[in-house]
């Protein structure tokens, strides 16, 4: 069988090691810097500067360990294909979640196009601060709308966390604690 048809190991009640320590710091440090560029630090200051560039730099070193990093946290072991997402969307259909040890496929989906957004949010913040596109308002609404959509998204993906949860009577949000997946 080829990896892109190996099943997932099911999650044992005993609890399956899957978030490692970077992937869990790696969450966890973005939420902080997402949650306080967006709510708490004022626009243009230079810690919602620092913070942005903190959290695109996470991003890249969270890429990087998407391709040397513990099984689990490598995209090989969870990447959303189209095969992999009809699969799960079939399941959902079906009232059948079936539990995966790492993300599910919509879950991976969600994860990418977080981290694409903020990627996307470093560089338009970037570029505000190039002579080429300073004072350029459609690029500060650009910048905007990509921290409101992340911010959404991120609401999303708790929502769904706690939900996918509940449907695969599975500890998610615990398990981005402590780095077990249990079920119960």
């Amino acid at each position: 069988m080829s990896a892109a048809r190996t099943p997932a190991p099911a999650v044992p009640t005993t609890g399956l090691v899957v978030w490692d320590r970077f992937v869990r710091v790696f969450h966890w440090s973005l939420v902080a810097c997402v949650l306080a560029d967006f709510f708490v630090v004022d626009d243009g200051e230079t810690l919602h500067q620092v913070l942005g560039y903190v959290a695109a730099g996470l991003v890249g070193a969270r890429i990087v360990w998407g391709f040397v990093g513990s099984r689990h946290a490598r995209f090989a072991s969870f990447f959303p294909t189209p095969a992999r997402l009809m699969r799960h969307l079939a399941e959902l259909r079906r009232g059948h979640a079936e539990p995966h040890a790492g993300h599910n496929p919509l879950g991976a989906l969600m994860m990418l196009a977080l981290m694409a957004l903020v990627l996307a949010l470093g560089l338009t913040g970037w570029l505000q601060g190039t002579d080429r596109f300073w004072g350029e308002e459609w690029l500060q609404d650009l910048h905007e709308g990509l921290a409101t959509t992340l911010v959404a998204l991120a609401g999303l993906h708790a929502a769904a966390a706690i939900v996918m949860g509940r449907i695969e009577r599975t500890r998610l949000v615990r398990a981005m604690i402590t780095g077990v997946k249990t079920r119960y």
